[in-house]
């Protein structure tokens, strides 16, 4: 994983869940709730949640697989997981998170290990999205769901030209008032790079996974990949 995207991350820590909420218009629980719901995350199943952040969707996986079940959260950010687990102590998460710093292109899991899997708002900062692909599918289970939550560039122009718009002119001055300026200056070009719904469906389908789909959500600003093993 690229140093300075993780660098970025420890730096944004403190305010992550703050700007998570102007960045989506408010509507980012929503979508994580719909992207824990597309895992097919079951009481009792094992499951991880890749680039977890300060921890919505390893929380909300918890809440899905109850007392018997058990839930990783996999950062590569040591800020991003002190803000998880400093959460989960006020918050009391049954069952307990075990929160693991590493790289989603080489995880610390056996082959086959997990039920369901989620990833919000990281494959688009990996420095290699078909090795990370790779990698999920290795460590999920034969028939087991993974669902990945990220930006989308809108075809439609319109809605290309307003998600810009916001970007620019909304999110990036909020930034700049934390002195995070820099920080968030770099999700427009990220967008640019970042391949749409069909190439992501075909990046999963080249690593193996036998069912893919590739969901726009709040009007194609957004997108679930939901891919099976």
């Amino acid at each position: 994983m690229n140093r300075e995207i993780r660098d970025i991350f420890d730096r944004i820590a403190p305010v992550y869940d703050q700007l998570n909420n102007w960045l989506s218009l408010g509507q980012h629980r929503i979508w994580k709730e719909m992207t824990i719901k597309w895992s097919g995350a079951k009481p009792g199943d094992t499951c991880v949640d890749l680039c977890c952040g300060s921890g919505d969707l390893a929380f909300g996986l918890a809440r899905y697989v109850g007392n018997q079940g058990q839930v990783y959260g996999v950062d590569f950010s040591a800020n991003l997981l002190a803000a998880a687990q400093k959460r989960a102590q006020s918050q009391y998460s049954q069952p307990p998170i075990s929160w693991i710093e590493a790289d989603v292109l080489s995880l610390p899991f056996e082959d086959g290990q997990f039920d369901a899997a989620t990833m919000g708002y990281g494959l688009r900062n990996v420095t290699d999205i078909g090795r990370s692909l790779q990698e999920l599918h290795r460590v999920l289970k034969p028939g087991a769901t993974a669902a990945i939550l990220d930006f989308h560039r809108p075809r439609n122009q319109q809605m290309r030209a307003f998600q810009q718009w916001y970007l620019s002119s909304i999110v990036v001055p909020m930034a700049e008032q934390m002195g995070l300026k820099q920080e968030y200056a770099y999700i427009s070009p990220s967008l640019d790079r970042f391949p749409t719904g069909e190439e992501q469906v075909e990046l999963a389908r080249q690593v193996g996974f036998t069912s893919v789909t590739h969901y726009p959500i709040a009007n194609d600003m957004m997108g679930v990949l939901v891919v099976s093993k």
